[in-house]
């Protein structure tokens, strides 16, 4: 059940990557997990820029990042980082084995000057 701060514990990812990239045979740079739905998306520093656009889209106000090693939330409604929050359903992050940027076989060369500022 989510709670009044946006955040289901239960549900788990929805995937490995940004199924919005996937689904194009795009790439990103960092992955976002949202912590209503599950839903994983690319960061803003990426090309498509679709963890933003699914708060845009559901109105899910908090992310996690969805990077080993890495647990802060970053919340849309206020624009602020949470250093805490209650630990989500396991999977925490991509595979290990995944690179950041990511995936393999699909990030250009030039990858560094095409990532959003």
């Amino acid at each position: 059940m989510t709670s009044d701060t946006g955040i289901d514990p239960a549900v788990p990812p929805s995937g490995p990557g940004c199924a919005a990239c996937d689904a194009v045979d795009g790439w990103w740079f960092h992955l976002r997990r949202c912590a209503s739905c599950g839903h994983i998306g690319c960061c803003d520093s990426s090309p498509g820029q679709h963890a933003t656009a699914h708060f845009r889209t559901t109105g899910h106000p908090v992310v996690q990042s969805f990077e080993p090693d890495e647990d802060w939330y970053w919340d849309y409604a206020t624009e602020e980082v949470r250093e805490s929050g209650p630990e989500l359903a396991p999977p925490r992050s991509h595979p290990e084995d995944q690179p950041s940027p990511g995936p393999a076989g699909r990030v250009p060369a030039d990858w560094a000057r095409t990532l959003r500022r």
